[in-house]
């Protein structure tokens, strides 16, 4: 049998199938059940069976056959050193809108990685444009009934989607939807408007073809482009303006009633920047559908202010005194600052003073708080008075470590401060306890205020 692949292992887990088969680190699978493993999807597909045989190749190059009875998806409690179990495939397409081309240079190298991946829309929620897949990787997406699928649109007009991902084949590559659609794989899909691109009828135009695909075509969000100050030599875009807000809420809101009244979803959905922006009030919880679009910043504000308020009335009021900051991003501020206080309503002496961070890093058309530095935070905060705690976002830092973007480590920026620094993991729950007392080490989900997701998704494993 040919030996395609090695797929190393990095650990076993305790009391797993794994260690009771004797695996160790820098073991390598060969193949499950005679059939080589192409990544991470042949893997879980071939290990859901009760009886499996695996190859395996041990650190001294001998070869074991085992052979493995276990329960129904049991996993075998190994962890690869490549979590993909293949390489990344990075993005073919050159978007007028993507993010990365408007990174400074000397940053990390990981943060210039353009993926267009589709395994990783379904391991990470990444979109992507389906420019980079084959027929083979929409095979295996139906046979193995890989879903959802996010899928980057950003227009429904070949020759128009063409000139926005500057790829000839980026037209045709809409076709593969048609055999999503046929095969009954769900989907979710997004729009990055670009002013005076591919907003006004062209969105009309979108919307009336998308809206075909519905229900397993299940959503679609429409999000601003974010624009950074590093554009130069880039095609000119403009950022929106209230009106513009204004005129994408009207277009998406007649869509929502359309379609409520023939699939009872409102499938097409505005991220909050839309009705920041537009000085909108945010529709309510019922609007969006269970939030199927939370990571693009669909409906997130909504959520956050309904689970503080769940958490609120769960709790007893009393005087405890707390004195310090929440720095966040301008879009987030004004929202933050009704939470805090509603808090302080319950908690008459816990005063937390909300802190807008102007991104001088990026530009300040980027408001959200994931996209603020380390730098930026020090700069704007040397001269306030923070109090016992300064409260931070999660999205400010890279996943599952304590470092910004500009690679100040949250350490460093603690003791430059000379203050505790407390990162606020997602949900309304963990923001009313990291204010009202310090929250306990635990593991972070990081839920992402959207800034912009290009067809190359940049950015998702660094800046969420």
């Amino acid at each position: 049998m040919k030996k395609e692949k090695k797929h190393i292992i990095s650990s076993v887990l305790p009391g797993s199938i794994g260690e009771e088969l004797e695996l160790e680190k820098g073991d390598s699978l060969l193949a499950v059940n005679g059939q080589p493993v192409e990544d991470v999807f042949d893997y879980r597909y071939l290990m859901n069976e009760e009886y499996v045989e695996l190859l395996v190749e041990k650190a001294n190059g001998e070869v074991w056959e085992l052979e493995v009875e276990k329960e129904y998806e049991e996993d075998l409690g190994v962890e690869f050193e490549n979590g993909l179990m293949d390489e990344y495939r990075s993005c073919c397409n050159k978007c007028i809108f993507c993010f990365i081309d408007q990174m400074p240079p000397g940053m990390r190298d990981t943060l210039y990685f353009k993926d267009d991946d589709s395994r990783l829309s379904f391991l990470q929620g990444n979109y992507v444009t389906l420019t980079n897949m084959s027929d083979h990787d929409i095979e295996r997406i139906i046979r193995y009934h890989l879903e959802p699928i996010n899928v980057s649109f950003q227009t429904m007009n070949p020759e128009l989607r063409c000139k926005m991902l500057h790829n000839r084949f980026a037209g045709k590559a809409l076709k593969k939807v048609d055999t999503l659609y046929e095969a009954g794989i769900t989907m979710n899909g997004q729009i990055v408007l670009c002013k005076g691109v591919n907003d006004g009828a062209e969105l009309e135009y979108s919307l009336e073809k998308l809206s075909e695909y519905a229900p397993v075509l299940q959503s679609v969000s429409v999000v601003p482009v974010g624009l950074t100050k590093f554009r130069e030599g880039l095609y000119p875009l403009e950022p929106f303006e209230k009106e513009d807000a204004c005129e994408v809420l009207e277009i998406i809101h007649r869509w929502q009633k359309k379609m409520m009244e023939k699939h009872g979803i409102h499938f097409i959905h505005a991220s909050d920047e839309w009705y920041i922006l537009a000085g909108r009030e945010l529709p309510e919880e019922e609007n969006y559908d269970g939030y199927l679009q939370l990571e693009n910043g669909v409906g997130m504000l909504r959520l956050l202010e309904t689970e503080v308020e769940e958490t609120l009335r769960k709790m007893t009021g009393d005087d405890r005194v707390v004195r310090g900051t929440m720095a966040t991003g301008l879009l987030a501020a004004p929202f933050l600052e009704k939470y805090m206080a509603r808090i302080q309503e319950k908690f008459p002496n816990v005063h937390i003073n909300v802190k807008p961070v102007i991104n001088h890093f990026f530009g300040e058309n980027i408001t959200v708080s994931g996209l603020i530095t380390g730098t930026d935070l020090r700069e704007q905060l040397k001269e306030c008075e923070i109090g016992e705690k300064l409260l931070l976002p999660c999205s400010m830092l890279r996943d599952g470590e304590d470092v910004f973007l500009d690679d100040i480590t949250a350490k460093e920026l603690a003791e430059e401060l000379g203050v505790e620094i407390v990162v606020v993991d997602s949900g309304g729950d963990d923001l009313v306890m990291s204010v009202v007392q310090p929250p306990e080490h635990k593991e972070r989900k990081r839920r992402q205020m959207y800034e912009q997701t290009s067809s190359c998704n940049c950015g998702q494993t660094e800046c969420g």
